[in-house]
């Protein structure tokens, strides 16, 4: 299973790559563009929504302004009436004078009250001892006393004939969030003032002026100028100090900018601010993007297409890159497959213009290399007849000047059966090399030449070197090629035995792991690394056969890299040479 996934994969690579790189391009572009659409799409529409609201903050802004020149109004009026001022600074001594005081300033407040705008508002009057009288008790009906001696009214003894609004939640309004203008009535003489004005109105009240111009995740804010929200639909805002969002305000009311993107409470909002100096607050209109833009803009649906689009462009994508790459990908194939084929097979011509026209090229050059091929290789046969005629009669002239040498010394001697020896080893040395040498020979045969020429060598060189053979049985019918061993019996007898004069050849035949080995083994001088280069650049001029590196490359040339020769050698115990050639039985 794992090595049909690994071919898929290695069959089909250059597809899947060109797959990779265009799924990430279209990929990365389709995110860019529908990112860039959704964000134009948003801003677009907040801007739009922002210039509606801006609108709408306007007319909130009329309401809360109408509702604030009713509270002027009949404050103004209040310290116009110059009988409830008498009322307020009078007194009374009994339970008549009392009912008839309380009667007559209800009276007034009810007057008062008849003009106010809107109606879920109450008014409440009251003297320098405590006293109230409410227009609408249902409303607000505070504790006199408490509200007499409550921060509210010392605020307004203290300010300079303004009317002042907080943001109430305590045990004055029952627990429950009003919104409390007030103003200290004055003579114009006296800055002691002779009574307190009241208009009070439920923050959920307050709430109704804005409340139908807001929306989930569109939401407006009343904010006093030290940072604390009195009024909002969102009802866990109310009685919140935000100090960043009471620098937002005045900035861009200084500013006078029309909107700005900020954070606030976790989340993102647009955010509209509008000053009423009139009222002494920040009018907040703060829009939840997320939200807005995901009830406007369908994201899911806009990401659902645009995977639509991805998946089509994809395919289509494939299709042709697959028309294109296959093509490619089997005369990738192809081409691997050529070693199997040595190179005589050649490629489908098929596909798109680019891959035929690989194909061709790729059986041109391969034609081309055969032709090639075939003239090296007629051209390296030539050589080596060549080399190996050559080697055929390269007979060392020393060689042949030393043993007739030798024969005349033993001549003169008498040694007359010794000569007939000799002459006849040498002349079936003689007829040996000069005898087609690439043919084969037995081990046996070769066993006779080698016994010959070391005959020949043994009348100048006497019993000083004695030559010994091993010759397994098994081996003496293998065929190997001539002039294999001599060069390195010869190189033995030549230039192992310089400094000591007496040593011992052995040649050694056997079978082994189905391979003839052939060594020659000397006990002479031997000689280090530098000695056997030089050595073997000497055996090129000297030797009256083929020198060690011509045999190696000869056996390779013929069986392969894995049979060949090695050489050790160390100075002072001797040199060993290992031939090894393929069993080859006659």
């Amino acid at each position: 299973m794992i090595k049909k996934i690994r071919h898929f994969f290695d069959y089909n690579k250059l597809i899947l790559k060109i797959f990779l790189v265009l799924f990430f391009s279209i990929m990365t572009v389709s995110v860019l563009i529908t990112y860039s659409g959704i964000r134009m799409s948003s801003n677009l529409f907040m801007d739009t929504f922002s210039i509606t609201n801006t609108k709408v903050i306007k007319q909130i802004e009329n309401q809360i302004d109408n509702f604030h020149q009713s509270i002027v109004r009949t404050a103004f009026e209040v310290e116009k009436d110059s009988e409830l001022k008498r009322l307020l600074k009078s007194d009374y001594d009994n339970t008549r004078e009392q009912a008839i005081y309380i009667y007559t300033l209800n009276q007034k407040v009810d007057h008062f009250y008849n003009n106010f705008y809107p109606n879920n508002v109450t008014m409440l009057l009251m003297n320098k001892r405590g006293e109230a009288f409410n227009a609408n008790f249902n409303i607000w009906d505070p504790d006199d006393q408490v509200l007499l001696n409550h921060p509210i009214t010392r605020q307004l003894d203290r300010s300079n004939n303004q009317i002042e609004f907080s943001l109430e939640n305590s045990s004055l309004t029952n627990h429950k969030p009003m919104i409390i203008a007030g103003k200290a009535l004055r003579e114009a003489s006296d800055e002691s003032p002779y009574g307190y004005y009241f208009a009070a109105i439920k923050e959920r009240d307050l709430r109704s002026f804005y409340e139908g111009f807001t929306s989930e995740g569109n939401n407006i804010l009343l904010m006093a100028p030290n940072g604390k929200i009195i009024s909002s639909n969102k009802k866990n805002y109310i009685g919140l100090s935000e100090p960043r969002l009471l620098s937002y305000a005045n900035d861009l009311n200084e500013y006078q900018a029309e909107y700005r993107n900020i954070r606030v409470f976790d989340k993102d909002y647009t955010f509209l601010v509008k000053y009423l100096p009139s009222f002494g607050v920040y009018l907040i209109n703060l829009v939840d993007q997320n939200l807005v833009a995901k009830n406007v803009i369908n994201t899911n649906e806009i990401l659902l297409i645009s995977a639509f689009i991805v998946c089509i462009s994809l395919f289509i994508a494939v299709l042709i890159i697959r028309r294109m790459t296959v093509p490619l990908s089997d005369l990738v194939n192809q081409i691997s497959d050529m070693a199997r084929y040595q190179f005589n097979k050649p490629l489908e011509v098929k596909g798109g213009y680019e891959a035929r026209k690989i194909a061709e090229s790729f059986n041109y050059m391969l034609n081309e290399l055969h032709d090639y091929v075939k003239l090296l290789l007629r051209t390296q046969e030539k050589q080596r007849k060549a080399e190996l005629k050559a080697l055929q009669h390269q007979i060392n002239p020393h060689f042949i000047y030393n043993t007739l040498a030798s024969i005349k010394f033993m001549t003169q001697q008498g040694k007359i059966e010794e000569v007939s020896q000799t002459i006849e080893s040498f002349i079936a040395l003689l007829q040996h090399a000069l005898t087609n040498i690439e043919e084969t020979i037995t081990v046996e045969q070769e066993i006779i030449h080698l016994k010959n020429y070391t005959k020949v060598n043994q009348s100048r060189y006497g019993d000083r070197i004695q030559v010994n053979f091993l010759v397994s049985p098994d081996s003496l019918e293998c065929r190997l090629p001539k002039l294999v061993l001599q060069p390195f019996v010869e190189n033995a007898f030549f230039h192992a035995f310089i400094k000591k004069k007496r040593g011992v050849i052995q040649i050694l035949i056997a079978v082994k792991d189905n391979k003839l080995v052939c060594e020659v083994m000397d006990n002479g001088d031997g000689m280090d690394k530098e000695q056997r280069h030089s050595k073997e650049e000497q055996n090129k001029q000297l030797y009256s056969g083929i020198g060690i590196r011509n045999v190696d490359e000869r056996i390779k040339l013929l069986y392969g890299n894995k049979y060949g020769v090695e050489t050790k050698s160390e100075l002072g115990i001797g040199t060993r040479v290992k031939i090894t050639l393929p069993f080859i039985d006659s």
